[in-house]
């Protein structure tokens, strides 16, 4: 039940994201560079350990979930990058104002965030403490991806119903790919994959995406304090758990 409450907590960020548009996406770089912090200290400091911890009780070498870690920073690079979506790419296209452009954008952001719905569910397939992490990057970054929406449909010429429409359909995106995962299950033996694998997810939403977006603007020695902290209480919270 709580992956489903969480992806429902992607539903509102992009919503929000959508709806606030881009004039006040700055006003989150402190958080966002906290986030960054965060997932870097859950990386080092929970996911990497337990990879190593279930490679040794089960007698295994590490390089399956090394490769499945490459290959999820890798997976989610070539999505950002290969849909034209990513806020500081957008200049690039500026001249192609043309509607179907705008929809094709929108629809392949949805795609990803169908995916980042899926990733949510398969979190809390690996524990709470993935699922939750996994969870916190989506909605953090999924405030972005309203607004990269809703500027991709009215940049290339659509209605702003229509921009509205498909906020709505990236908005619900992930909740349907949190509920696609009550289908299936990860047997044990493919956990360390598996977290190798997002691992290198997050680590590419938080290099990739937060901390770029958090500096976009505001860069600052404060955000730089904020993302230290973020890894710092990372590495206290591990400690006690």
């Amino acid at each position: 039940m709580l992956p489903i409450i969480l992806s429902f907590s992607t539903f509102l960020s992009t919503l929000m994201g959508g709806i606030t548009g881009l004039k006040n996406k700055d006003r989150l770089h402190r958080f966002l560079g906290y986030t960054a912090g965060v997932l870097l200290g859950v990386v080092a400091f929970d996911l990497m350990p337990e990879i190593f911890k279930l490679l040794t009780e089960q007698h295994r070498v590490a390089t399956g979930a090394m490769v499945a870690l490459v290959c999820g920073f890798l997976l989610f690079h070539i999505i950002e990058k290969s849909i034209l979506i990513h806020h500081t790419q957008e200049h690039e296209y500026e001249v192609h104002h043309h509607p179907h452009v705008g929809v094709a954008s929108a629809l392949a952001l949805s795609g990803h965030s169908f995916l980042d719905g899926v990733g949510i569910g398969l979190g809390f397939q690996a524990g709470n403490t993935v699922g939750i992490t996994v969870a916190i990057a989506v909605i953090a970054h999924d405030f972005t991806d309203g607004l990269n929406t809703v500027n991709l449909m009215l940049l290339n010429k659509n209605r702003s119903r229509k921009a509205f429409a498909f906020l709505l359909l990236d908005a619900l995106a992930p909740v349907f790919g949190a509920l696609s995962t009550l289908l299936f299950h990860i047997p044990d033996s493919w956990l360390p994959i598996y977290l190798g694998f997002f691992a290198g997810f997050l680590l590419y939403i938080g290099a990739s995406e937060i901390l770029p977006e958090a500096h976009s603007k505001h860069s600052s020695y404060q955000t730089i304090g904020l993302t230290i902290i973020g890894v710092v209480f990372m590495f206290v919270v591990t400690r006690f758990v």
